[in-house]
């Protein structure tokens, strides 16, 4: 039977890549795993940046826990429902995303970035530590498309405001496409209830499209809350080149093969980075 690793020339390769490709960490990340001193190779501990390992015959730990790469890198994405942590575990023992993707099938699987426990939409996982890593990096610009249900309406002049860079807490956000979102709309009731609903001033409450390509703590709420507008409801429905279709609430599917080559042309040249949620 052909190795497809052997196919793709990757016999021997870099111990980093290695990491990288079982889902361990970025290839900066695994730098720093064999810094510390926590990866073995065949039982020995390997700090030497460079060195090269062969997965058909070696055995990589880290931390004592083996490591295999698969055959290819994994890509799925995952329509979050609310009430979800963005993690693979949780000291507090709250539900998370981990619980929702094939883990045991596909061992490395981790979340590109994240939500917030009460946001919905795309979330991205993969097994590639370096795609994954280079999607968050700030030189990549990767937009993402949110849909938020806020308080009262914002007038041309909040959403003017949004698209020249509002003034947050931690420093100016990037400029970003707003528009109101009628009725008309097909994202529109993903977070508007039945008859638009109202806060609790009786005032009514709108639908906001916003695209962003950074990935600040709570960006998106940030914002809105800079011009006055409370989001109620958060949803992502756009990563990158990625789409959220095709795939239920609470469902998962693997990406095509052509979003696949998306996403990885999109990642192309990108350095590690740590990101954060929006």
């Amino acid at each position: 039977m052909s190795d497809p690793l052997r196919e793709d020339g990757l016999y021997p390769m870099r111990l980093q890549r290695y990491l990288a490709r079982a889902g361990v960490a970025s290839r900066r990340g695994a730098e720093r795993l064999m810094s510390a001193g926590r990866v073995r190779v065949n039982g020995e501990v390997v700090c030497e940046l460079g060195s090269k390992v062969d997965p058909a015959t070696d055995v990589v730990s880290v931390d004592g826990v083996e490591c295999h790469v698969l055959e290819r890198p994994r890509y799925l994405m995952l329509y979050k429902p609310a009430g979800f942590v963005t993690t693979m575990s949780d000291p507090q023992g709250r539900p998370t995303v981990a619980q929702l993707v094939p883990t045991n099938r596909y061992p490395g699987l981790f979340p590109v970035g994240r939500l917030d426990m009460d946001t919905t939409g795309l979330l991205l996982f993969t097994t590639n530590g370096s795609v994954g890593q280079g999607l968050l990096h700030p030189s990549r610009h990767v937009e993402k498309h949110y849909v938020a249900l806020v308080s009262g309406t914002p007038s041309a002049h909040d959403l003017a405001r949004l698209r020249r860079g509002v003034m947050l807490e931690d420093g100016p956000a990037s400029p970003a496409a707003a528009a109101l979102l009628g009725r008309e709309s097909p994202l529109y009731s993903v977070v508007a209830p039945r008859g638009g609903g109202r806060t609790g001033a009786g005032e009514p409450n709108a639908v906001v499209g916003l695209t962003i390509h950074e990935g600040r703590k709570h960006q998106v709420k940030k914002m809105m809350q800079a011009v006055g507008h409370k989001v109620l409801r958060l949803h992502r429905d756009a990563f990158g080149p990625l789409s959220l279709t095709g795939v239920g609430e609470g469902r998962w599917r693997e990406l095509s093969a052509r979003e696949v080559a998306a996403i990885e042309a999109t990642c192309a040249g990108g350095i590690g980075a740590e990101g954060g949620d929006d």
